[in-house]
């Protein structure tokens, strides 16, 4: 769904188009309409009734950017540091760690954090907990 926030809405379809033309628009109205949605109930009346108008998450996204300032640095450094202090705790179910730091890296990136290649600390953190975590699941297949 982030796609919308970073992708122009599609030309809507003529009658003439492909069947793939029409679900790749189609998808991504799907897609804004939940973005949309889910940004309006996340904000206060008042910011509702303001962005209510706008027919794209994306630009609500940019009006609240406008309005409040760019993503918080506090909040990328709070993500990446969870992600470097955190360990698989004994019992702790391995999918439910995997998830969570899937949530703190989602959270790292959508505050502007880079995470990609050329990012070797978070690469190599990467790479480190998906061995710990095959490890582990190996020892405790057998």
């Amino acid at each position: 769904m982030r796609f919308v926030l970073t992708e122009e809405c599609p030309p809507v379809p003529s009658s003439t188009t492909t069947q793939n033309v029409r679900d790749v628009y189609d998808r991504w109205v799907r897609a804004n309409e939940k973005a949309w949605v889910y940004i309006l109930a996340s904000i206060s009346d008042v910011l509702n009734k303001k962005h209510e108008v706008m027919l794209t998450a994306r630009e609500i996204m940019a009006s609240l950017q406008e309005m409040f300032g760019q993503p918080s640095s506090s909040v990328r450094h709070e993500a990446i540091k969870y992600v470097y202090v955190t360990h698989m705790k004994d019992g702790i179910n391995v999918r439910e760690h995997v998830l969570d730091m899937i949530v703190h890296f989602n959270v790292a990136e959508a505050h502007e954090a880079m995470i990609d290649e050329t990012s070797q600390e978070l690469d190599e953190l990467i790479r480190l907990h998906v061995c710990y975590i095959k490890s582990y699941s190996t020892y405790c297949l057998t």
